[in-house]
């Protein structure tokens, strides 16, 4: 009787079996490596696209969120869902303000196009209802057939380049809308300037265009916000305030002139100058007291009074100078008053607050 013999038990069998095993061990083995490498490669390009600060997001052939990163969150300002589609913002719009529907966005446009979309801008509105503008760059990919398996895109904010553009655009007109009334106001300079001689009538025209500059860079110094009355007044008597015996004094609270205001009181207070060191109390020992303040009925009186200097009668006509304090009183919608007296002139100009922006606390130069 045959002894049945099992495959086992056979030597040969067995070193099959074993072979067989390990063979298939090691391939279980080899493609657990190969998906727990796949898996770590995603976890790694997930930490990647997350520690990013530009809104990245993908999605599958028909448009739905597979994958957004943190920033996503940040920049549509929501919780973006997986499943969602074509883009993780909450509205869309373009820059001309108009809606954009989401199936009409640059990323829709590049999966049912299959290419890749530059150039476009659009604008995302949060539920909060702050908007963001942003360029996209949404990129189809495809499988090693050709065919169209997602897409990924980028939203690159780019608020501040155009904030900066439109302050340079305002900044620009602003210059050029300063330098036309800074050349209409010399214009008007040269018009009215009059003298006997060529000489005296460029002394003239370069005082008063320095008295002008010297308004321009204080306004160019506070940014074109105002001019300090003050500080007008002593960069035109800068040359009487120095040394033992100071020949002027100022007294007045810090005011703020609006920048069309500065440069008209810089040239009323330039001729006032002008006058007293020619012909009043500048020109000889005597001396200049200058003060203005917020006087009744929300006015501002400003005040220049020469003391000590040689007796001034009231002249038959204005002279230039004169004419010109009139006419700039004139434009600021203000009351100009002369008094001659034994000791010199003593003016008055009665401004509306209106024009002025006022600081509460009071300086006393001298």
């Amino acid at each position: 009787m045959a002894t049945r013999t099992d495959k086992f038990d056979d030597p040969v069998n067995s070193e099959q079996l074993a072979g067989g095993l390990a063979q298939g061990l090691g391939e279980i083995m080899r493609l657990d490596l190969a998906e727990a490498a796949a898996f770590s490669r995603e976890v790694l390009y997930r930490d990647l696209l997350n520690a990013l600060p530009a809104a990245i997001y993908t999605t599958d052939a028909q448009g739905r969120v597979t994958f957004f990163n943190e920033a996503c969150v940040a920049f549509s300002g929501r919780q973006p869902a997986v499943g969602d589609e074509w883009c993780v913002t909450w509205k869309l719009y373009n820059i001309d303000g108009s809606r954009l529907p989401h199936d009409q966005c640059p990323m829709a446009v590049a999966l049912k196009e299959g290419r890749p979309v530059r150039g476009a801008e659009a604008v995302a509105e949060r539920p909060d209802g702050t908007r963001v503008t942003f360029q996209p760059y949404p990129t189809p990919f495809f499988d090693t057939n050709g065919q169209l398996l997602g897409a990924v895109n980028m939203l690159v904010d780019v608020s501040e380049r155009q904030a900066s553009a439109e302050r340079q655009r305002l900044l620009s007109n602003e210059v050029n809308h300063r330098a036309n009334n800074l050349l209409a106001v010399v214009q008007a300079l040269v018009r009215m300037a009059d003298a006997p001689t060529v000489p005296e009538l460029k002394r003239s025209l370069e005082g008063r265009i320095k008295a002008l500059a010297h308004a321009h860079l204080l306004l160019v110094q506070s940014r074109w916000t105002g001019a300090d009355l003050g500080r007008l007044v002593s960069e035109e008597l800068a040359p009487y305030m120095g040394g033992a015996a100071p020949r002027v004094w100022l007294s007045g609270p810090v005011l703020m002139l609006e920048p069309a205001v500065a440069q008209s009181m810089s040239m009323i207070i330039h001729e006032l100058a002008t006058n007293a060191a020619r012909h009043g109390a500048l020109s000889g020992d005597g001396r200049v007291m200058v003060d203005w303040r917020q006087g009744a009925g929300e006015a501002l009186q400003f005040r220049w009074t020469e003391m000590d200097g040689p007796a001034v009668t009231r002249p038959q006509r204005f002279g230039q100078g004169g004419q010109m304090i009139c006419r700039t009183a004139a434009h600021l919608g203000a009351e100009a008053h002369f008094d001659w007296g034994r000791q010199g002139l003593a003016f008055e100009l009665s401004a509306p607050m209106n024009l002025l922006v006022a600081q509460p606390e009071t300086t006393t130069l001298n």
